[in-house]
């Protein structure tokens, strides 16, 4: 059976992505070096689980001086916001709402760490509603 190739990112894929976030473009063997503090991969391994990243658009490569450099082409945030995204949409249909009453429910998300978010929000808000205000008439 084939195996269907998905948008959101494997544990694998995540921990080379998050290197190459944190130190820019990197060869294979830049990836295999600084995974090495953590955990230990072959070479081999880096550069499918790269090459998959490249197939699936979330990173771009140049070739340079006979070895290719892999970047980021999507942001950290942009990726946490799909997988966000998908796990609402998978576990709670795509309620917002129910993940909220869920993470109070088993509380991993206390009254006072709700009230934090709700001056977070009101903080966008203002920000957002600045941004869309037009500038006062220069005079």
């Amino acid at each position: 059976m084939a195996r269907t190739t998905s948008s959101n990112l494997t544990p694998a894929e995540l921990e080379l992505m998050n290197i190459l976030w944190e130190y820019g473009p990197s060869t294979v063997s830049m990836v295999t070096d600084r995974l090495a503090s953590t955990r230990t991969l072959a070479y081999t391994t880096v550069q499918t689980v790269l090459n998959t990243l490249h197939r699936k658009g979330k990173v771009k490569r140049v070739l340079k001086s006979r070895a290719f450099f892999y970047e980021p082409s999507v942001s950290r945030k942009r990726a946490a916001g799909q997988a966000i995204k998908d796990m609402v949409s998978k576990l709670f249909g795509g309620s917002l709402e129910e993940l909220v009453l869920t993470m109070l429910e088993t509380r991993q998300l206390t009254p006072e760490k709700l009230r934090d978010l709700q001056r977070l929000v009101d903080a966008a808000e203002q920000r957002t509603k600045g941004a869309t205000e037009a500038p006062p008439p220069i005079r």
